[in-house]
């Protein structure tokens, strides 16, 4: 492997190339926005994409690829593969963490339940939302309540769920929360299974867009009618948190 800077948003730990080399790969999974790779030796190689991170894999490694500007880590693996980690941006992360004291290192030791996981159902957004006086958009984005769900995501699940990112966390009814939890699970699925949203820097693994953006009812929609069948809204943008905020204020009023 080769590490082409010293730093991303944290500098990388120390001998962090001849710790991965040589390295197995037991296990590659997702911890909210962290890409996990659990590696023999007890050990598991931490991944954050940032703001503007990508991977590509390429194969066979042998493939001519060029040095872009912005590759500033690449893996050698014997599938053959050469993986690269791209980040103009640099607000991605890298560490290594040893696997047993994952759940308590600081990175993941106050996250949430995972949205797509069993558990997460309106019982749950009922437990960990009451008493919130926080408005039920940024409660959403709050990583310690759902691992991994962002604004994009956030945006669409409310409009489905006819719920105004306005309204407080804690005045939602149990229906409307039902709602929510089933539609946040059915857009993050959509989405995975479109390849993710392609507005600026999204790539798949393999380069191409993702399409989800295609189907967004709401998100980066300001100005526009509402797509909800016989309501004749237009989309509003407001800031909550210091994140854009897309609805519709005629029918998401619950």
């Amino acid at each position: 492997m080769e590490t082409r800077r010293g730093d991303l948003r944290a500098p990388f730990p120390e001998d962090f190339e001849s710790r991965l080399t040589g390295r197995r790969v037991e296990r590659l999974w997702r911890r909210g926005k962290y890409i996990m790779a659990d590696l023999d030796g007890g050990e598991t190689l931490v991944i954050h994409l940032g703001m503007s991170g990508g991977i590509r894999v390429y194969k066979p490694a042998g493939e001519d690829i060029g040095r872009g500007k912005h590759d500033h880590v690449v893996f050698e693996t014997d599938a053959p593969a050469r993986i690269v980690f791209t980040d103009h941006r640099r607000f991605g992360l890298m560490t290594i963490v040893d696997t047993e004291s994952l759940q308590s290192h600081t990175l993941f030791k106050n996250l949430g339940i995972e949205p797509l996981s069993k558990q997460f159902d309106a019982d749950y957004l009922r437990k960990v939302l009451k008493g919130k006086k926080t408005h039920i958009k940024s409660a959403l984005l709050d990583q310690r309540v759902i691992a991994g769900l962002g604004n994009i995501y956030a945006c669409e699940s409310l409009w489905r769920s006819r719920i105004s990112p306005k309204r407080k966390a804690a005045k939602i009814s149990g229906a409307n929360l039902d709602v929510l939890a089933r539609a946040v699970k059915e857009v993050l699925k959509q989405a995975l299974s479109a390849g993710g949203s392609s507005l600026r820097d999204h790539r798949q693994t393999n380069g191409e867009l993702g399409y989800f953006q295609n189907a967004f009812a709401v998100y980066d929609r300001e100005g526009q009618r509402c797509m909800r069948r016989g309501c004749d809204g237009t989309i509003k943008r407001i800031v909550q948190s210091g994140r854009s905020t897309f609805y519709c204020p005629s029918c998401q009023t619950y």
